[in-house]
């Protein structure tokens, strides 16, 4: 297990400082395709994305989180949704047997493919031989506007029978047991869906959630998050998502891209971590998005009257910034993006 003391941040930080903490945890987005395209999506993932990660970057993700948190390392399998690429998903994990990774934490789905009672349990009961620890099934009205609700309770029913209740979760259960009916909704019938979705589970505004959703419930002028930085933020992800052309995203801050796994070692790249390091991040981590407001005033952006959070406006800039081909090795890739 890595040291903190191991990351050039934190060996320069005085005792009382905060400091960068070891990432514990790895998402590894399989794909950024996905029958979906739901508003609040983080990645904004959709039928008209690509991208699978490879056997290789999983594996060398896997041993290097490894490195980092030894036995607390936890894995999750993500999208996207990885059920598209159900021999490719298969293929990492008997990979992660061979080598003697132990269980992966998590598996996530939307469960489209559950359609067929035959496939669904030989699909779970072939995950439960492989070593998935827990089973993650995402409902909700964004993602039940493209998937039927018969299939999903038919999924989380065969899920609990094979693995146990305590292996499976759902996300969330209060809408399996009440399910929006969110197809034939009028615009303004559909928007008050989200709202209400919003209310009862708050959602980060990057990707995808960054436009739609975050207009529906923007308030704050621009000067309002004048004073909030991104520091905590930073310093206190305990985990990162990798996407599949490895770039590195901290905790669920997607589209910042913190190195790549194909090109660097993940351990090396925590270590190798500071905030000077980047003139972006750098910014991000002293004065939040809001510092990045003169650059992009004098480049052509046009300020919006009010935001959601200082996410919608980070990514809002940071669209800006991509769609003029600058920052490019910090901001991307595009399937991150609009």
């Amino acid at each position: 297990m890595t040291e903190l003391s191991e990351n050039i941040y934190n060996s320069s930080a005085a005792r009382n400082e905060p400091k960068f903490k070891l990432w514990r945890s790895a998402g590894l987005l399989l794909t950024y395709k996905c029958n979906c395209a739901c508003e609040f999506c983080y990645y904004n993932c959709g039928p008209d994305k690509n991208g699978l990660m490879s056997v290789d970057t999983a594996i060398s993700a896997w041993r290097s989180l490894k490195i980092l948190a030894g036995d607390s390392a936890k894995i999750h399998i993500t999208g996207g949704e990885p059920f598209l690429y159900w021999d490719r998903l298969q293929e990492i994990l008997e990979e992660a047997g061979n080598q003697n990774f132990g269980k992966v934490d998590l598996i996530e789905t939307n469960g489209f493919w559950a359609a067929d009672e035959k496939i669904a349990r030989e699909r779970l009961k072939r995950l439960d031989e492989l070593g998935m620890n827990r089973f993650k099934i995402s409902t909700d009205p964004f993602h039940q506007e493209y998937v039927d609700i018969e299939p999903i309770r038919r999924l989380a029913g065969i899920a609990i029978e094979i693995l146990g209740p305590e292996r499976v979760l759902v996300r969330w259960q209060k809408y399996l047991d009440e399910p929006t009916e969110m197809k034939g909704l009028s615009p303004a019938e559909r928007e008050q869906s989200y709202i209400g979705a919003m209310n009862d589970y708050p959602c980060r505004f990057t990707g995808h959630s960054a436009g739609k959703l975050a207009e529906l419930v923007a308030s704050k002028p621009v000067e309002k998050l004048a004073s909030v930085n991104c520091k905590s933020d930073l310093l206190a992800a305990k985990g990162v998502h990798i996407d599949p052309f490895g770039n590195v995203f901290s905790g669920t801050c997607s589209g910042i891209i913190f190195g790549n796994v194909n090109r660097t070692k993940l351990e090396d790249i925590w270590k190798q971590f500071r905030p000077s390091g980047s003139d972006f991040i750098s910014t991000l981590f002293n004065f939040g998005p809001f510092g990045l407001i003169k650059e992009a005033d004098s480049l052509g952006y046009k300020r919006r009257t009010v935001y959601a959070s200082k996410c919608h406006l980070c990514t809002s800039i940071r669209q800006f910034f991509l769609d003029n081909g600058l920052k490019e090795s910090v901001i991307g890739p595009a399937e991150c993006y609009c």
